[in-house]
């Protein structure tokens, strides 16, 4: 068997780490735009003013004083503030997808583009006009765009005065804006994603957190729920030829030893942190060992028989995940831990780890790909892949990115496997296809793409675009539909 050929290959970004123009054509600002770079070892932090006003540091974790408000200060970098500037160079990015034979590309809408602040009731036209020139562009290269709705960009306004997502006042604010999407992009998107790695908000919580984080976590995710649902029923309502799918950080958990006791935590983290978001979104109700997982923290989640409702008549169409690594988990003190930002659990032996601490696993891949779609049985999208790396520029401009290459060929050739075996999966987009802003540290560093940004950590540098070795060949991978993988 080989991929259908029909099979979508692409890249894919978000809009907070590419587009820039951060307070440009109307846009309000986000979270990441209070947010300053960090490295592998130091977190990035979240710039305030106190209500005593003198500036201050949060991290992802802690939360606002009371009385601060978010402030972008004089002496402090935001990478995200210029981004790698798709917002000016669009054109000449989707060029370079065309080159190499893209068939989708996956991108974000920046909900603050469209509404400033969350609260206005028509959206900003400059906003409308910029996204509806992408897809103009992707469609003059036969480009499919596979567009996520909320990739962790809230508008500031409604993180700072509502509350975020713990505040039901959320749902319709997030509906009416997937409304607009649909409405104003009908015709020109037919593949939609609600809420990006939406588990990540229990995924990577400390389990050490005291109960008030965790009941904050789970109505956050329920409120995302029963927007998702809603959203999934008007987007069916606007236009029937719409596919719309979730998107779960997709992580590979083992236990690290056969002691009962591990075989079952790992059950556990599987359930927690891979099927609850799952089997809300697919199967439109939560499982039975949701009630387990709130008992843990004295959850009491504000659920309506409205949500409930809603829950059930707006499951997803498409499983979509992103996948970059695999986790061995145990009971046991004392085992060897990985270090890393956003990696954590015990070191396995059996793969490697990149600088950033995260398990490289391609059959970790296959394994998930083949537990997902038997659980679920709905087609499949691997929608985030890739490595982050340092790379170096030759004298002659050229980069020779092997260990790039080496990752992909070896991921690729797992979900071949995984289709062999009868995993319905129609797309893989890499992450990301050109040098962006990485999420997890702000680095420019840490670089992911086929295409070179030149671009760095400290602000600096022309943003001229350049072909790594990898460029050449992805190009020749999708032209051969994932045949030619040398």
């Amino acid at each position: 068997m080989s991929f259908r050929n029909d099979f979508l290959w692409g890249g894919a970004t978000a809009a907070n780490q590419i587009e820039g123009a951060w307070n440009e054509d109307g846009r309000g600002p986000a979270l990441t735009d209070v947010t300053t770079g960090g490295t592998v070892s130091e977190p990035r932090k979240i710039t305030f003013i106190g209500k005593d006003g003198k500036p201050g540091f949060i991290t992802r974790l802690e939360k606002l004083p009371e009385g601060a408000h978010y402030a972008v200060l004089d002496d402090c970098l935001y990478p995200n503030h210029e981004g790698i500037d798709f917002y000016h160079r669009y054109k000449e990015d989707i060029a370079l997808f065309a080159e190499m034979g893209f068939r989708v590309f996956r991108m974000s809408i920046s909900w603050s583009r469209l509404y400033p602040t969350g609260m206005e009731e028509e959206p900003n036209r400059k906003g409308i006009e910029f996204y509806r020139n992408v897809f103009a562009e992707l469609k003059k290269y036969n480009i499919e765009p596979l567009v996520t709705i909320w990739h962790f960009d809230t508008p500031l306004y409604l993180e700072e005065q509502l509350g975020d997502w713990k505040n039901r006042e959320l749902i319709p604010l997030f509906v009416k804006f997937a409304k607009t999407c649909f409405s104003e992009f009908k015709g020109l998107v037919h593949y939609w994603l609600t809420f990006n790695e939406i588990n990540n908000t229990i995924n990577f919580l400390p389990e050490d957190m005291d109960d008030q984080y965790y009941q904050d976590a789970y109505q956050h995710l329920h409120n995302q729920f029963v927007a998702s649902a809603r959203a999934v029923k008007i987007g069916h309502e606007i236009d029937p030829d719409n596919k719309i799918g979730c998107m779960i950080c997709g992580i590979t958990y083992y236990p690290h030893t056969d002691d009962p006791k591990d075989i079952l935590y790992n059950r556990y983290k599987w359930e927690k942190g891979i099927f609850y978001c799952g089997d809300v979104q697919c199967f439109g109700e939560y499982p039975t060992y949701a009630q387990k997982l709130w008992n843990e923290h004295n959850v009491k989640l504000d659920i309506t028989q409205e949500d409930l409702k809603d829950l059930k008549e707006g499951t997803v169409d498409i499983y979509t995940f992103s996948y970059y690594m695999s986790q061995s988990v145990t009971t046991h003190k004392g085992e060897e831990e990985t270090k890393g930002n956003m990696s954590i659990g015990t070191r396995n032996e059996y793969i490697e780890y990149s600088d950033w601490g995260w398990g490289f696993d391609p059959d970790g891949l296959q394994y998930y790909l083949e537990m997902i779609y038997d659980r679920y049985k709905r087609p499949l999208m691997v929608v985030e892949n890739g490595v982050g790396a340092y790379d170096t520029v030759e004298e002659d401009g050229s980069i020779h990115d092997d260990y790039r290459i080496d990752y992909f060929r070896k991921h690729i050739a797992s979900m071949k496997k995984a289709v062999d075996n009868g995993v319905d999966l129609l797309a893989y987009t890499t992450w990301g296809p050109i040098d962006l802003v990485a999420a997890s540290t702000g680095e420019m560093r840490k670089r992911y793409g086929f295409i070179y940004v030149d671009k760095h950590d400290d602000g600096t540098g022309t943003l001229n675009r350049s072909r790594k070795d990898s460029f050449f060949w992805y190009k020749k991978v999708i032209a051969s539909n994932g045949e030619d993988l040398d």
